[in-house]
C-alpha cells in the first residue's frame, strides 16, 4: 500500500471562507467516492492556528504505483487540485506501508 499525504497553504490574503476555497475543498471531500483506485480517503481543514501549521490536509492511500498514477491522471482529481492552484501551495509525500 502506498499513503498519499498532501498539505495545502492558502496564500498570503487567502481566506477559506472565500466561495472558491470552498468550492475546491469541497471537490476535495467528493473525491474520495469518485475514483475507484481509492483504498482509503479523508480530507479536513486544519484545527490548529500555529504559525507552522498547513491549512488543509489529505490522507489517503492506494494499492500501488499503478493506482497512484492512475489516482493522480484522474480527471476528477486533476480538477480539484486544479481549483488550489489558484490561491494555495502544498507539499507532499507518498510512502510505502
Amino acid at each position: 500500500m502506498i499513503r498519499h499525504l498532501v498539505l495545502f497553504k492558502l496564500n498570503e490574503g487567502v481566506q477559506r471562507d472565500e466561495p472558491r476555497v470552498i468550492a475546491a475543498a469541497e471537490a476535495f471531500v467528493k473525491l474520495g467516492g469518485l475514483v475507484p483506485e481509492l483504498e482509503f480517503w479523508e480530507c479536513a481543514w486544519n484545527i490548529t492556528d500555529r504559525p507552522i501549521a498547513y491549512d488543509f490536509a489529505i490522507n489517503s492511500a492506494v494499492i500501488d504505483h499503478d493506482a497512484l498514477k492512475r489516482y493522480i491522471d484522474h480527471p476528477a482529481h486533476q480538477a480539484a487540485a486544479g481549483q488550489w492552484r489558484e490561491f494555495a501551495t502544498w507539499v507532499i509525500a507518498d510512502y510505502e506501508f
